[in-house]
């Protein structure tokens, strides 16, 4: 008899299990949606709902510099034509894309093509600065040439290159002829 009872006890016990097991597992399953739900919505909201204000905010800032060069380009622009008549397009000179080989370690061909527009300093014109236009490209070419692919990695790249074409410019042009350099396009292939 007391053999029955314990035959009985452990199938009590077997029976017990499984049922107990299915409701940790429907605890822990409850749990983890629980939690990558939360998740998920609090990576949409950071992700989709903070962007928004910032760009605005960026976009703003940006035209206000904008419409604050534009405006000093143009008195500077009309005390030089006697007059505020001039284009707000002509204070740019958009230089056409150059393309060059770049020096590859592994000896592939590799191919660079900058597009950038130059700004006309204090001293100069956009006449002055497209009758010396072969002057500066050809200035521009072998620093471009000896670049390597891997100078141009990173988000540091593009203002490097930028800040080297201005000290480029201004050493085969003289100071204050040219302002800035704007890179339009930066291509590696």
């Amino acid at each position: 008899m007391s053999d029955d009872i314990i035959v009985e006890a452990k199938d009590g016990e077997a029976a017990a299990k499984p049922k107990g097991g299915k409701k940790k597992l429907m605890i822990i399953i409850g749990a983890a949606v629980l939690v990558l739900g939360g998740g998920g919505g609090g990576a949409a909201f950071f992700l989709m709902g903070s962007d928004k204000p910032a760009a605005k905010t960026a976009e703003g800032e940006a035209e206000a510099e904008a419409e604050a060069e534009a405006e000093a380009e143009g008195e500077a622009e009309g005390d030089e034509k006697g007059g505020k008549d001039g284009k707000a397009g002509a204070a740019y000179l958009d230089v056409p894309p150059l393309v060059v080989n770049l020096r590859s370690a592994d000896g592939a061909a590799r191919f660079l093509k900058v597009h950038f527009v130059l700004v006309p300093g204090s001293a100069s014109t956009v006449e002055k600065l497209q009758g010396k236009l072969p002057l500066l490209i050809d200035a521009y070419q072998p620093f471009l040439r000896e670049l390597r692919p891997e100078d141009l990695n990173g988000s540091g790249a593009v203002y490097r290159v930028k800040e080297e074409l201005l000290v480029r410019a201004t050493q085969t042009l003289g100071p204050n002829q040219v302002k800035d350099v704007l890179i339009q396009d930066l291509v590696q292939q």
